[in-house]
């Protein structure tokens, strides 16, 4: 491997291990979203079916993907802010595997390209030999 290819993947290394004791800094982590409602109740006289309506609330909701169904949960304000830091951290989580995705992807370019197999030989026919599969460890 060329001298600047060796320091390319030294670099990319160096960044992915960085990235990789970032991971470890990510707190609880959780899917779904947190929305807050505002909604009529069931009175008919009750002034949220004025004009205009004063609709009760907020309610705050958490919902997600639980083996393909959607599960809402009803929370406090206080439950509402953690989902939504633990939200949050999952984009964090996600954003920095992203990255190293990337940085992966460019390490197996160069090493790929340093590892070219060697032309294959050819039998007596003109036909690729095929290799040899080494001896199957016990």
């Amino acid at each position: 491997m060329p001298p600047s290819s060796q320091q390319r993947l030294a670099r990319l290394r160096r960044a992915y291990r960085r990235l990789a004791l970032s991971l470890a800094e990510v707190d609880f982590i959780a899917k779904g979203s947190v929305t807050q409602r505002h909604i009529p109740c069931g009175k008919s006289t009750c002034r949220c079916h004025a004009d205009p309506p004063q609709l009760h609330g907020p309610y705050w909701q958490w919902s997600t993907a639980v083996e393909g169904k959607t599960v809402t949960r009803s929370l406090t304000e206080e439950q509402a802010r953690l989902y939504q830091e633990w939200i949050g951290n999952r984009k964090q989580l996600e954003a920095i595997l992203e990255k190293m995705q990337a940085i992966a992807a460019e390490a197996a370019e160069l090493l790929l390209a340093e590892a070219q197999p060697a032309p294959r030989s050819r039998s007596a026919g003109g036909q690729p030999r095929t290799p040899i599969p080494p001896p199957a460890q016990a």
